[in-house]
């Protein structure tokens, strides 16, 4: 008898196990496209397995879905979670640390400790990414350039960061670092550093980092070509 209650017992626990394994591949399956499901499976699964070996995934999956909807303080608490299960998760400390300065209210009266959360979730990334292993779906021969992306959105959080403060030096040396080595750099970068450049009156070299804007497609080309006229008028101005 108790041999049969045994059996019984573990054949619970693998149905249970496989209706676990079942939600989170339906949560998996949600294309990005599709946000609101996304967060309803979610939150369901977390709901009725909140101690999931998938529990990590799944708050990195509705982090993901909340970014979508730019709903920000969802966003920071999967977030949170998140990192409370897998403190050096470079997704979210990364995603976490880019976000705060680009959605930053200086009128929010949290806006310093905003930014100094996204300061150290970055400077935690930066030496994470250089030490993680290789993601599921990333094939060997493109891990270097996957790292080299991740690495270059923390060095560009953290020059925006730095921008923020109105500390120009330090975000020039972080947008130059995000933008130096990538064939494809963020334009909205690239304007940012052109503009701490002229801050610090380095304008041949201000002039550089708006005419590479410029050059790419965007919403901000208009801004950067007059920023290139801009600081070359300034410094063809006699001292």
């Amino acid at each position: 008898m108790q041999q049969l209650n045994s059996r019984a017992s573990i054949q619970q626990v693998l149905q249970v196990q496989a209706k676990e394994d079942a939600a989170y591949a339906d949560f998996s399956a949600v294309k990005p496209e599709d946000p609101d499901k996304k967060i309803k499976l979610g939150q369901d699964f977390l709901g009725r397995y909140p101690n999931s070996k998938y529990a990590e995934n799944v708050d990195v999956g509705l982090m993901n879905a909340y970014y979508a909807k730019q709903d920000w303080k969802n966003f920071y608490s999967s977030a949170d979670s998140a990192l409370a299960l897998k403190p050096d998760e470079v997704d979210v400390l990364v995603t976490v640390g880019w976000v705060i300065p680009h959605v930053y209210d200086p009128r929010d009266p949290d806006a310093e400790k905003l930014l100094d959360k996204a300061e150290t979730y970055e400077k935690r990334a930066i030496p994470a990414i250089a030490t993680m292993p290789e993601p599921a779906g990333v094939k060997d021969s493109q891990f270097p350039d996957f790292k080299l992306q991740k690495s270059n959105q923390a060095h560009s959080a953290l020059g925006l960061i730095y921008f923020r403060r109105h500390d120009y030096d330090n975000s020039v040396k972080e947008l130059q670092q995000a933008t130096q080595n990538t064939a494809s750099p963020d334009q909205a970068d690239l304007f940012v550093l052109g503009t701490s450049l002229e801050r610090l009156n380095r304008h041949a070299e201000a002039a550089e980092s708006f005419d590479r804007c410029a050059q790419i497609a965007g919403g901000m080309q208009d801004r950067c070509k007059q920023g290139a006229a801009r600081v070359r008028a300034q410094g063809a101005q006699p001292r």
